[in-house]
């Protein structure tokens, strides 16, 4: 099984700093690419960053110049660093990876490739 755990969020000031970490894990072969979305109340889900495997970021108009968003492929990590915050960016934020999973049954190994989500973490920016 395959897990994506996020932790670091919490409550931040308007123009203060939180930091955001998803880390993958289970039976992976390989990630491509990793990304943050977020979701407001009543709100659709949007993206707000993704980083390729071989570490080109992706921004949203909204977080350039504030968020930095990065990875270590060696610890199956991404990670979103939140400077400047806004009060907008209040919202619950989900980690993403597209990767490629096996199963060993009856010892024949099978891949399915397809798009992970972790379970979202609250990000509430005060005014």
């Amino acid at each position: 099984q395959v897990q994506l755990v996020e932790s670091g969020g919490g409550l931040g000031q308007a123009g203060g700093s939180l930091r955001l970490s998803c880390a993958a894990s289970g039976s992976i072969l390989s990630i491509g690419d990793m990304g943050w979305y977020r979701q407001a109340p009543g709100k659709q889900r949007d993206l707000v960053a993704t980083i390729t495997s071989d570490g080109t970021p992706h921004y949203t108009d909204a977080v350039k110049g504030r968020f930095t968003i990065s990875r270590d492929n060696a610890k199956n990590t991404v990670i979103l660093q939140m400077n400047s915050l806004k009060p907008e960016g209040t919202a619950v934020y989900y980690c993403t990876a597209e990767l490629t999973a096996y199963r060993d049954i009856n010892d024949v190994f099978h891949f399915n490739r397809s798009q992970y989500w972790g379970q979202g973490t609250q990000v509430t920016v005060s005014s």
